[in-house]
């Protein structure tokens, strides 16, 4: 296992980086139609087509999800997503013509330094494209790549992580996520995580709890709009309503991960989906789910941040791995 979403046979991650915008956006593919839901806990969600994710919605499955920068701009990219799909055959069968279902999430990452004088359109549609293009099984990288381009916390440069496990039936879950939050990863001013106690082979720097733990508010800004978006995905058997309750689950990671989450200006938004490869056999199994679903949420936001790089400009936020070099 390669501790990444593809992990999960059948997903395929793309990514398109603008370092010189700061933004980005990242595309999750699904080779067949997946059952999805998500939620959003944060006061100042930003997506497209989420509703239909509500499990009382008619649509039960999605061909793809986007992860995109750029704020409401960023809306454009899944626009680039769905063509491709579309290009590829795929989408809801209406009548004579199929339509690709791709919901979005976005976060905002319009004050970090970057070139946003792009003119009359924006560029997400065709990062969104390039994106989907990119999509491969295996390998992807994390930190400051895709829809972590220009991810910023309280204390340290953000970005996109991600993480697996394997549930005690068998059943794969993992997550993927741009880490752009309000609050901070780490705990007071040194390098320790918060996701720290269920950190998996130091793959966030091994650096456990600190003896004194400081809780006090950081805030990367007042009045900075911030989201932390992502998504949680299994290979067992759901249904939309349990999918959604993934999602929550998944939720309960990101907020063991976060210090503070779910605040006003933030979007906080988790989708969920299912493969449907691996029957559930009962209520336990789908209860552990849930469980790993939050483990692996915050295990995937401290790598976002560990393996962040700082954007290439003056002023532009330092990086964990600026004072942690060596991973220690």
């Amino acid at each position: 296992m390669l501790n990444l979403i593809t992990d999960i046979q059948g997903v395929s991650i793309g990514h398109a980086t603008d370092l010189k915008r700061g933004s980005g956006v990242t595309a999750i593919i699904f080779d067949e139609p997946a059952t999805a839901s998500a939620t959003a806990l944060g006061g100042a969600p930003g997506g497209r087509d989420t509703a239909l994710l509500d499990p009382s919605m008619t649509v039960e499955k999605v061909d793809a999800f986007v992860l995109s920068g750029g704020s409401a701009f960023g809306l454009d990219a899944a626009g680039g997503v769905q063509a491709g799909l579309r290009k590829a055959g795929r989408g809801f069968q209406v009548g004579t013509v199929r339509v690709p279902i791709v919901p979005q999430a976005i976060l905002f990452d319009l004050l970090n330094g970057g070139d946003k004088n792009w003119g009359l359109h924006s560029p997400y549609r065709e990062m969104g494209y390039a994106a989907f293009k990119a999509a491969t099984k295996g390998e992807f990288p994390l930190g400051t790549v895709g829809a972590g381009t220009g991810a910023t916390t309280a204390t340290f440069k953000g970005g996109l992580g991600s993480a697996t496990t394997v549930s005690s039936a068998g059943h794969q879950v993992a997550a993927i996520v741009a880490v752009n939050a309000l609050g901070s990863a780490t705990i007071g001013e040194g390098p320790h995580f918060w996701a720290a106690p269920f950190e998996r082979d130091n793959e966030f720097g091994g650096f456990g709890m600190p003896e004194l733990i400081d809780p006090r508010l950081r805030l990367k800004g007042v009045m900075a709009p911030a989201t932390t978006i992502g998504a949680v995905v299994t290979d067992a058997a759901l249904t939309k309503a349990e999918a959604h309750r993934l999602s929550l689950g998944a939720h309960d990671g990101l907020a063991r991960a976060l210090l503070p989450a779910h605040l006003p200006l933030d979007g906080d938004t988790v989708f969920a989906a299912s493969t449907g490869a691996r029957a559930l056999a009962d209520m336990g199994e789908l209860m552990e789910l849930c469980h790993l679903a939050a483990m692996v949420m915050a295990r995937a936001i401290a790598r976002g941040v560990y393996e962040a790089t700082a954007l290439p400009y003056e002023g532009a936020q330092r990086a964990w791995r600026e004072l942690y070099p060596d991973g220690r």
